[in-house]
């Protein structure tokens, strides 16, 4: 199984993936040995802290070995053709996992190869983080019912976490300018497993909302817009005068990095509700489950 966008998905896999998930968390011994004698192939090309530990070390933990390559040795895309390295590759290891600038890569690379190919980040989805944040949900409350309010750019992880969220029973709310929306396609796509709502007002989208999310404004790549993002994003800033308007037990979840004074205030990321570094610990469980279900391991 490939694993390149929640949106591939069906409800009930995505469902299992994140029970896996959660088992594994809570009894990480029973899988010692579930990669045991499996390569798994790590490539990025975009810096990584979250992605990188956890998948490395997810790969170990489960017997595993991985092996980190780097876009000045691949060359994915200009010294050869992403293509190319999936064919090399697949006669190799039994997994392959990328960080991508271009999810096309990563698509070349699925058609090319027989071996899983995951994706752990690319221009339209952050899949294994979408598992990571249901499982962070449901560490603390049901899944189906959620009420998810996003605030923010509507980008690769606001795509995958609205199409998590409503595969599993939940409600997604975004409020972000018009010019940074989500996708006409993907909010339709979405649209046929829930109920979606995308507001101009962040007070709209987080009232009585059960879980509060936001990411940066600018992303990796995006530097050169920083300026302009800071401008159309002003009054977007996720603050605790903001958070109180969400469900009294509520959770504030952003999957970091954090611009501390941007998209979110400090005081906000030491709230007694934030639950931003359980989520980021939650990255480990959530690769672990998505390696599992890729190669059809017996869990």
């Amino acid at each position: 199984m490939d694993f390149l966008r929640v949106s591939d998905l069906e409800p009930e896999a995505l469902r299992e993936l994140v029970a896996l998930g959660a088992r594994i968390k809570s009894q990480p011994h029973l899988f010692a040995d579930a990669l045991r004698g499996k390569a798994v192939a790590m490539l990025f090309q975009k810096p990584s802290l979250r992605t990188r530990v956890s998948t490395e070390l997810g790969v170990h933990e489960m017997g595993g070995h991985s092996i980190v390559l780097g876009q000045d040795s691949v060359g994915l895309g200009g010294r050869e053709p992403a293509s190319d390295v999936a064919r090399v590759l697949d006669r190799m290891v039994d997994v392959m996992a990328l960080r991508v600038e271009h999810h096309g890569d990563l698509e070349a690379m699925a058609l090319a190869a027989e071996a899983p190919v995951i994706n752990l980040l690319s221009d339209v989805a952050h899949p294994c983080q979408a598992v990571a944040d249901l499982i962070t949900i449901a560490d603390n409350r049901p899944l189906e019912g959620a009420v998810v309010a996003y605030v923010g750019d509507g980008n690769n992880v606001a795509v995958s976490l609205m199409h998590a969220v409503v595969r599993t029973g939940g409600e997604f709310r975004i409020a972000n300018p018009p010019e940074y929306s989500i996708p006409s396609a993907e909010l339709e796509a979405a649209e046929e497993f829930g109920t979606v709502t995308e507001t101009e007002s962040p007070v709209e989208a987080v009232s009585d909302a059960d879980v509060v999310y936001t990411d940066v404004w600018t992303s990796m790549g995006q530097e050169a817009e920083a300026k302009k993002r800071l401008t159309a994003f002003e009054g977007y800033q996720v603050g605790v005068e903001l958070f109180s308007q969400a469900a009294d037990e509520a959770i504030f979840l952003h999957c970091l990095p954090a611009h501390r004074g941007e998209e979110v205030s400090t005081e906000l990321m030491v709230h007694p509700r934030q639950r931003v570094f359980d989520q980021a610990e939650n990255r480990l469980h959530a690769i672990k489950a998505v390696l599992l279900a890729c190669v059809e391991a017996p869990v």
